[in-house]
């Protein structure tokens, strides 16, 4: 049996959100043929994630195993998860704030990552991600694709973390006048209901 763990980080309900249509269908398409797996959902809006402070930083420096330390938990979470479901939406060319405070949770020395001889080494190989993004531009070609720092910011700090294997659905153009969102989105559905078959 495998965790999976899906982070969401809008600030939409899901409702109103076109990121989620698509992150859900991957996730009820993998509920769905992945029966014996555990798919565990954080959404961060829900959960409060703040910034760091002073405190939180102070215990990034010291050993703690106590899993419901009530920040450190989500490091301890993240480390035991098997495979990782984000979905974000791009703004203002990088991920929300919220999500980067996450990432900030979860960077903990000797937990998901380690200071060696060699520098810092994951601690979390083995795993997998997927990464759904929605884009109101065309952030997937040039001269647009040198903007984006989203994707491209989750994809190197997840590499950080040890997780190398890391695939991105992307659905661009969504707030472009003349384009077909349904088809877009249809497309990104699509994508999304064929990796989760094989996630």
């Amino acid at each position: 049996m495998s965790r999976l763990l899906y982070i969401k980080a809008n600030a939409k309900p899901a409702d109103k959100s076109r990121t989620y249509r698509i992150s859900d269908r991957f996730i009820n398409v993998y509920r769905e043929t992945h029966p014996q797996d555990e798919v565990v959902t954080l959404d961060l809006y829900h959960e409060g994630i703040g910034f760091l402070t002073p405190e939180i930083m102070e215990m990034h420096g010291k050993e703690c195993e106590d899993r419901s330390h009530p920040i450190l938990k989500y490091a301890f979470q993240f480390k035991e998860a098997d495979k990782y479901v984000f979905a974000e939406p791009l703004w203002n060319l990088g991920v929300p704030a919220i999500l980067k405070a996450y990432i900030d949770y979860i960077s903990v020395a000797g937990i998901t990552f380690e200071y060696t001889a060699r520098g810092p080494v994951g601690l979390c190989t083995g795993k997998k991600a997927v990464n759904v993004t929605t884009r109101g531009g065309d952030y997937g070609r040039e001269p647009m694709a040198s903007f984006e720092m989203a994707d491209r910011y989750l994809r190197t700090i997840l590499g950080f973390l040890g997780i190398s294997d890391y695939k991105t659905i992307a659905a661009n153009n969504l707030d472009v006048i003349g384009q077909d969102v349904e088809a877009i989105m249809a497309n990104a559905m699509k994508e999304a209901e064929n990796l989760a078959r094989d996630f």
